[in-house]
């Protein structure tokens, strides 16, 4: 199954890449690893905000994390110029959770962009990871990820 073909199955429209908000670029790409730089759970309908374990349950902060997954996705697309069958592997994602004090369930929230990455991409989406928790991030956005990709 093509990679637009698991995202038709799992009813994902890939939105436009998200424009830098600061100075730097979406993406950068050196030999056949691209760098994706760190894509909010942000979407058409403002996204998830907040801090996780005070006002964003840990359910909604992995669906926080699947908008990143998304937004990561999108932003390979533009990389490989349209064509996701050129991505060979996803190397690794670094996570980044807003989380409240106690809260320690911070793998289980990137899941959320794993998983989804998982099923995008199959086996070629198995990867390395970090995940931390953090005091804020920017624009108040509960998730942040980035990514390494390998590519053809």
């Amino acid at each position: 199954m093509t990679v637009a073909a698991r995202l038709a199955a799992l009813d994902i429209t890939l939105p436009e890449p998200a424009k830098p908000v600061a100075s730097y670029v979406s993406y950068v790409q050196t030999g056949n690893l691209v760098h994706v730089s760190g894509q909010l759970s942000n979407d058409a309908s403002g996204g998830i905000k907040g801090t996780v374990g005070v006002d964003v349950t840990a359910e909604e902060a992995a669906a926080a994390a699947r908008l990143c997954a998304i937004n990561l996705i999108a932003q390979i697309r533009a990389a490989v110029d349209g064509d996701l069958e050129r991505v060979v592997r996803i190397v690794k994602l670094g996570g980044f959770v807003q989380t409240g004090p106690g809260f320690t369930a911070i793998p289980a929230v990137i899941n959320g962009c794993s998983d989804l990455m998982v099923e995008v991409f199959g086996e070629a989406g198995k990867h390395a990871r970090s995940a931390v928790g953090v005091y804020q991030l920017p624009l108040g956005f509960a998730v942040e990820v980035d990514a390494i990709v390998e590519v053809r």
